[in-house]
């Protein structure tokens, strides 16, 4: 499958993948990312159907960020030092797949199973996210890594934006789901305690999608053997000694200056992303439907709901045209100035939502926010891979969730308390705090984060690899 490597006087170096090549391997993303968008479209709609109140939601979103504070440099660890007929990376991500698509069935389910087992359908909701989280964790983070396994750096920026590709299409179809079925009759009002139907059956659509696609990845492609490997290691062996999960804080300890200055941004950015995820239902219920911040239950609240699961399509489905223009404006004005501007127009996308009280323009606030979504999701990696060593592409990948992960869990932590006793448990306010924090985002990038010089070969290699 692989084009002939070409030669250096140091060893080989990685062959240019295809655009098809680079689809199949990153097509489970599609699968992830519809999961994904399911659960940050609906579970704060769950929980509050199953008796969560506002200030409550941002604790039971910490599941999220822990289980990936922990999964992920495991995962990208065990990654690093697995070879088996399968792959370095595919055992991984199909596990975390059939995981995940049982937590899809499950979560949304949590009051049945309270019947059947006399459990508190709260609490099982929250552990079925917990199951679903890791899960996605265990599934996600070998695909980033695949990335920088197969693709020669010079294609980094390209490999990443066909992931942002994949993802936004699976999270528009994850996010328009539970609305498409209302739209056909399927209920979307919730008995108290009970969560509706037409999230029930979105969540196996997701299922069902989810394992279908990780599939086609794992038949469709070939990883490079630890052979390969080593040849592109500038021509050097791979370490042979046995690994050790200890080395994980070796190699947190020794991370690249970049990588620090990248997980600066990265901070910031997540902040803002964790509280629109958390946030939107409540903040649209309050200030754009004039609901109390009690109403959890009545149909005006579940419009509400929906209509949080169709911005959020709209902002990834802004996503995939901007993910096709992440490469020639980099070659333009450079990877950290793409990243900043990006950045910008997600903080006021945010900020906007407050001013538009027309939730038919509401659309308007997701452009800027699918620019952003685009650039997080592929830019900080890109510039990553330039300074990480090969043979430690995945626990460097899951040691830079971190900087994901962290700043959820300080958000997680303090948000819903800040929401209920600052703002009067008006969220909308808070939604702005997280535009703010984006805006603190893209100047961290400018100020601190550093250009890497591209050579014009380099770049064009990727802007001709970028049209199917």
């Amino acid at each position: 499958m692989m084009n002939s490597a070409q030669k250096t006087s140091s060893g080989r170096i990685k062959p240019n993948l295809s655009m098809p090549q680079i689809i199949n391997m990153s097509m489970g993303f599609l699968g992830i990312q519809m999961a994904f968008g399911l659960q940050n479209g609906n579970a704060s709609r769950i929980l509050a159907n199953l008796g969560a109140d506002v200030h409550e939601l941002s604790w039971f979103w910490l599941v999220a960020p822990v289980t990936g504070l922990i999964v992920q440099p495991i995962i990208g660890h065990m990654g690093d030092n697995t070879w088996s007929p399968l792959g370095r990376r595919k055992p991984y991500f199909l596990i975390g797949a059939v995981l995940c698509a049982l937590g899809l069935v499950l979560l949304p389910n949590a009051a049945t199973v309270t019947h059947l087992f006399a459990a508190n359908a709260l609490l099982l909701a929250v552990l079925f996210l917990a199951m679903m989280d890791a899960s996605v964790n265990i599934a996600m983070e070998p695909f980033r890594a695949l990335v920088g396994d197969m693709l020669p750096k010079h294609q980094g920026t390209l490999g990443f934006s066909v992931q942002t590709i994949l993802i936004g299409i699976g999270a528009v179809v994850g996010s328009y789901i539970p609305g498409i079925l209302t739209s056909m009759g399927v209920s979307n009002e919730a008995p108290e305690g009970f969560v509706a139907n037409n999230v029930i059956y979105s969540f196996y659509v997701g299922a069902g999608i989810l394992l279908l696609t990780i599939l086609y990845t794992v038949f469709t492609t070939k990883e490079y053997s630890p052979e390969e490997f080593a040849a592109f290691e500038d021509g050097k062996e791979a370490p042979q000694e046995p690994s050790k999960f200890a080395d994980i804080f070796k190699d947190f300890a020794g991370i690249p200056s970049q990588m620090k200055k990248l997980g600066a941004v990265q901070f910031f950015s997540w902040f803002a992303l964790f509280t629109m995820w958390v946030f939107t239902t409540s903040a649209l219920a309050t200030h754009h439907f004039g609901l109390s911040p009690e109403d959890t239950h009545s149909k005006a609240f579940n419009n509400a709901g929906d209509l949080t699961g169709k911005l959020f399509g709209m902002y990834n489905l802004w996503a995939i045209p901007f993910a096709f223009l992440l490469t020639p404006i980099a070659k333009m004005i450079g990877k950290k100035q793409t990243h900043a501007l990006a950045l910008l127009c997600g903080g006021l996308g945010l900020i906007s939502m407050y001013f538009i009280k027309d939730t038919n323009l509401l659309w308007i606030s997701m452009i800027g926010l699918g620019f952003a979504w685009a650039s997080i999701l592929a830019m900080p990696y890109a510039m990553l891979i330039e300074v990480i060593p090969q043979r430690k592409m995945g626990v460097y990948m899951g040691i830079f969730n971190f900087f994901i992960v962290v700043p959820q869990i300080i958000n997680g932590l303090f948000g819903g308390p800040i929401v209920s006793n600052f703002f009067g448990n008006r969220a909308i306010d808070y939604i702005v705090v997280g535009g703010v924090c984006m805006l603190i985002g893209a100047v961290v990038t400018m100020i601190f984060v550093k250009s890497e010089d591209e050579t014009p070969k380099e770049i064009e290699g990727e802007i001709k690899q970028v049209h199917f």
